[in-house]
């Protein structure tokens, strides 16, 4: 990840916080997985395995988690279904209310742990190598390249500082996945999603890093 001063360069600063809804349904719609279909049953997304197992009753209909596939995985999170006496935990890290009682405003909050989500969890890995994938296919550029991305996560264009910083990360992350084919490899399985077969898996890679990055600034998780 870039250094502290350079994220400070790339941030603008906080206005109000999104809701954890709100963050999950962004990521998926700046990388173009994001369902718009409308109605249906609920959807069940990435959530850690057995995570139903200690509270399940036996017998019941619930009593398992079984994770969708395709188009469920990317629907609006208002479509997931919601145990609540096991909450899905990459809401619950953004202390998503409970659903027992109406919320009028929602708690503000700040926690390492809310970046460990948006940088590891499932579903953001995914979005992050499908918006550096649409970007591939836009251009190989790498100007163009660092400019498609920021367009879709701080929806505006990078000054030459951010460019600066942008570029000469992705050159270190290249260098390392060129060395390392497996950890690009490993990074690139993430998510249920395709691998785009005929792109570079280095350049792929080295990109996702920096989407990933993008994605987690101030800037865009704050509004």
């Amino acid at each position: 990840m870039v250094k502290d001063r350079d994220n400070a360069l790339l941030s603008r600063g906080p206005r109000f916080r999104m809701d954890a809804e709100m963050i999950r349904d962004y990521a998926l719609a700046s990388s173009g997985l994001l369902s718009d279909k409308m109605y249906g049953p609920s959807v069940r997304p990435y959530q850690p395995i057995n995570i139903w197992d200690v509270v399940g009753l036996p017998g019941g209909n619930t009593r398992d988690y079984k994770q969708d596939q395709g188009e469920n995985l990317h629907r609006r999170t208002i479509y997931s279904f919601w145990k609540r006496m096991a909450p899905p935990p990459n809401l619950e890290a953004f202390n998503a209310p409970s659903r027992e009682v109406c919320t009028v405003r929602r708690e503000r909050t700040n926690t390492p742990l809310q970046a460990l989500v948006t940088l590891n969890d499932p579903q953001f890995v995914e979005t992050a190598r499908k918006l550096a994938e649409a970007a591939l296919r836009t251009t190989q550029d790498a100007d163009a390249v660092a400019s498609y991305i920021a367009q879709r996560t701080l929806c505006r264009p990078l000054n030459e500082d951010e460019r600066s910083i942008i570029l000469s990360a992705q050159g270190d992350f290249l260098t390392h996945y060129r060395t390392a084919p497996e950890a690009a490899s490993e990074l690139l399985a993430v998510g249920e999603t395709g691998i785009e077969a005929d792109l570079d898996p280095a350049e792929v890679a080295s990109w996702t890093m920096v989407a990933s990055e993008l994605f987690n600034l101030d800037e865009v998780l704050n509004k």
